[in-house]
């Protein structure tokens, strides 16, 4: 059996790390495009700021990781010959780069400016529609050249999105089992190794461990040993084990969950917390785990009903159609052993909001 993971080729994270940028970057380029989302901009210009390193040319992103966006990004890179991408700012925007990137055959540097997703490290982008729906993945030739994570960055970002990041990361133990269990193949179109699946386990245990007294680190703006830990299990491990694990159910139900517009101001992360619920029941895991799981969710703030990700009151139409798309041909759902059904995801995400409601009636 061949067995693959892939990795970055180099993580820096700590406080003060995006100061580190034009040095990394210069290892790779002369002519920076960084694309930059509007709340990081003033850290990029602070960690800029009389460096000689780079001609550089910043640019805004315009908030959503689509095909149009790609090609403007790509055509003012050709403009300015740059030779490096550079991205700062969350899920999407580095998404962005890592394509833009990818077109043009050029090294990119990641700097998230929040602990919400794994995207950073992976050598995937998630493409959606303009108007914010699931499109596709486009799988990459190579994961980032750099990830530089600022922790102090971080912890001056609302706690909400480190939060959404521990919902991302908390499916990766899930998922990468589901797919060792099956055979199913990870990211690469092979089978994970046993240091992939020990990191997804290393994500969970992490986030139990350190979620809560990281996430009010995150609140009274403290870089502290627990944010450090969960920033990392939120980024790095988190993005090794799913790119190298592999992915199921939690993530292909997020993908359902954007076909529905109430759930489009939710973040990646929080929606897929509801997923990896949905998973747990439609899996039929231990309910002492599911407990568990249940328990973390509401200890650091995280969706439990789907009023939470503003599915109030939902129809079953409504939840059949994100079900559906959920099962459509290719999604990662078919890496659960056995055959699985829109009817059975609908049967789960009901049976995850009941539990929800009950340990959370209003």
């Amino acid at each position: 059996m061949l067995m693959t993971s892939i990795f970055p080729s180099r993580y820096v994270q700590g406080a003060g790390a995006l100061s580190l940028l034009p040095e990394e970057a210069a290892r790779l380029g002369t002519r920076a495009l960084a694309v930059v989302s509007g709340s990081a901009r003033p850290f990029v210009e602070k960690a800029l700021a009389g460096q000689d390193k780079l001609e550089l040319t910043l640019a805004a992103f315009t908030g959503e990781c689509c095909d149009e966006e790609i090609g403007r990004l790509v055509a003012l890179a050709g403009q300015v010959r740059a030779d490096v991408i550079l991205g700062v700012g969350g899920g999407k925007p580095l998404d962005t780069v890592k394509a833009v990137a990818h077109a043009l055959k050029l090294p990119v540097v990641v700097a998230p400016s929040i602990a919400s997703t794994d995207a950073p490290c992976s050598a995937l982008s998630v493409i959606y529609t303009p108007q914010g729906a699931f499109e596709r993945y486009l799988l990459l030739p190579r994961n980032p050249d750099v990830v530089l994570v600022d922790s102090t960055v971080v912890a001056n970002a609302p706690a909400r999105f480190l939060v959404s990041g521990m919902g991302d990361a908390l499916s990766t133990w899930f998922e990468a089992e589901d797919c060792r269990e099956s055979g199913a193949k990870n990211m690469t179109g092979r089978n994970g190794t046993m240091t992939a699946y020990g990191l997804a386990r290393l994500c969970f245990d992490t986030l139990l461990a350190d979620g809560p007294a990281a996430k009010k680190a995150c609140e009274s703006k403290t870089v502290s040993p627990e944010l450090e830990r969960i920033i990392e299990a939120n980024t790095l491990l988190s993005g090794l084990g799913f790119e190298s694990g592999g992915l199921s159910g939690a993530h292909a139900i997020h993908n359902g969950f954007t076909v529905l517009p109430e759930t489009h101001a939710f973040w990646h992360g929080e929606k897929v917390a509801m997923g990896t619920l949905s998973l747990l029941h439609l899996t039929k895991r231990p309910a002492d785990m599911i407990a568990k799981v249940y328990d973390f969710c509401q200890a650091v703030g995280l969706p439990i009903r789907l009023a939470d990700i503003g599915l109030t009151d939902p129809t079953d139409a409504q939840l059949l159609a994100a079900a559906t798309q959920a099962c459509a041909p290719g999604e990662t759902i078919h890496n659960i052993k056995g055959d699985v059904t829109p009817e059975a995801v609908l049967a789960a995400i009901k049976a995850a909001d009941a539990e929800g409601r009950r340990r959370k009636p209003s």
